[in-house]
């Protein structure tokens, strides 16, 4: 059996207010590869890596740059790169 691993995007439009929570529920989920925020402009403010196993003492300072962001901010865009694993047999 060969396993081919891809990835797809799903992105969501938060205001400020509502980022760090989203962002959190992201991790939370466990599939997520990858965390882009953007403003509204689509401009690339933050890009972070997840790897499985992150531990909270690690994402304490991500979490926390995240909270400065969403105060600077007003509508935002979260973009999540996810893998998916296909198997062939």
């Amino acid at each position: 059996m060969e396993s081919n691993e891809q990835s797809n995007q799903e992105s969501f439009k938060v205001s400020g207010d509502d980022l760090l929570a989203k962002v959190k529920e992201i991790i939370k989920e466990g599939n997520a590869r990858k965390v882009i925020i953007k403003n509204e402009k689509e401009v690339t403010i933050m890009e972070f890596p997840l790897t499985i196993g992150a531990l909270g003492i690690v994402l304490a300072p991500l979490f926390a740059a995240i909270g400065a962001i969403a105060a600077l901010a007003t509508d935002c865009t979260i973009v999540v790169e996810k893998r998916e694993k296909n198997e062939k047999e």
